[in-house]
This record gives structure tokens, C-alpha cells and sequence, in this order.
């Protein structure tokens, strides 16, 4: 497993919520279980008093893609070592679960945590993810997406850097608002064409007379 694989753990995380909706979806422990995806022994250990540390750290994730949709490169690798201090972790070569086709393991790098809760546990991962995925393809692939109201978070791995919604359906609804808009710009341009070319029809009658 690559370690830019638990940069995933950010992105869900972050977009548990939606500030401009109103929107939280965090409200019970069993929605932070959720969260843990396969990894169900450290959900196991998350309690009601994860809920909120998750959301405080759900805040501060999210100040790093605000950061970094801002172009503020600086601040946004100053917010995550922050939390990179706070939750460490320790890389460690694993091979479970994983064999090639005559059964020898598949060696890789694994993240393993040793936290006080659940919520340490799991920001350690989302932190480190990130920042592997932040010095492996730049600041600038982490975003904000451009469909307002949505503002969830994405990872941008395409290979021209075009990345600007957090999915199919946010890119829909923009590019369709879009062409709306541009059909009201032309209506309203034809209108005002119409008058000004009706006025001076007008005006070269009213001179001729």
C-alpha cells in the first residue's frame, strides 16, 4: 500500500461537512466509525468523545486545503506539521494480506499508529497521507472545489494539473450554470443591441423630418 494512498483519510474527513450548506454529517459515533472504512479494529475504539475531537481536527484539516486553494503554500505545510507534531506515527514494511502469485508476501509501507484514542489514530494517518501526497505532487494539488455551494475537498491527480471540481456530478451542475449564464449574457446583449439599433432608426426618422 503507498503511503499517498492515506491521504484519503483527509478527504473524508473534511468532507463530512459542508459549511456553506450547513451541513455536518459528524453527529454520532457511528458516523466516525464509518470513516475508518476496512480498517474496522481501530474503529472499534472510537467512543462518543470522538465525535467532537474529531470535528476539531476536521477543522484543521480543512484549513490546509483553504490554505492551498489560496496559494499560500507556506501556511498550508505550517498547519499540517502542526498536526504531523501533535499525531505521529511510525512507518513500518508489511507484508500482510498482500502475496503475489506464488504466495511470497508483497512487502510494503504501512502507517502504524499508537494512539491514546481514536481520533489520534486516525488523524496520524490523514495527516501523513496528506503530506505525502503534498511533497509527492505539489501544494497545489490539494483543492477546494469551484461548484459553489459544495467547497469539498479533492486530491488532484490528473496529469495536467486542470483538476477544479471535487466530482462528475459538481462539473455537470457548473458547466450547466455556466452555459446558463452565458445564454442570459447573449439575451440580454441581443435585447440591448435591439433597443440601441431601434433608437437610432428613431432618431434618423425624427432628423429626415
Amino acid at each position: 500500500m503507498e503511503l499517498a494512498y492515506y491521504s484519503d483519510y483527509a478527504v473524508r474527513l473534511v468532507n463530512t461537512e459542508e459549511p456553506v450548506r450547513g451541513q455536518d454529517s459528524l453527529t454520532s459515533v457511528e458516523a466516525v466509525r464509518e470513516l475508518f472504512g476496512a480498517n474496522q479494529s481501530a474503529a472499534r475504539r472510537a467512543t462518543d468523545a470522538d465525535v467532537t475531537r474529531f470535528r476539531s481536527v476536521r477543522g484543521r484539516l480543512r484549513a490546509v486545503f483553504e490554505a492551498a486553494d489560496c496559494g499560500d503554500e507556506t501556511l498550508a505545510v505550517d498547519l499540517l506539521n502542526s498536526l504531523l507534531l501533535e499525531f505521529p506515527v511510525s512507518p513500518q514494511i508489511s507484508g500482510h494480506d498482500h502475496r503475489d502469485d506464488d504466495g511470497s508476501p508483497l512487502w510494503h509501507m504501512h502507517l502504524a499508529d499508537h494512539p491514546s484514542n481514536a481520533t489520534a489514530g486516525f488523524a496520524a494517518i490523514a495527516a501523513m497521507g496528506l503530506a505525502f501526497h503534498l511533497t509527492e505532487y505539489g501544494v497545489d494539488r490539494l483543492g477546494l472545489c469551484e461548484a459553489s455551494p459544495c467547497r469539498n475537498a479533492y486530491l488532484d491527480t490528473s496529469t495536467n494539473r486542470s483538476r477544479r471540481y471535487c466530482s462528475d456530478r459538481c462539473a455537470t451542475r457548473a458547466n450547466v450554470a455556466a452555459y446558463r449564464a452565458r445564454k442570459r449574457l447573449e439575451a440580454d446583449r441581443s435585447v440591448s443591441t435591439g433597443l440601441s439599433d431601434d433608437s437610432a432608426q428613431r432618431a434618423t426618422a425624427n432628423g429626415e423630418r
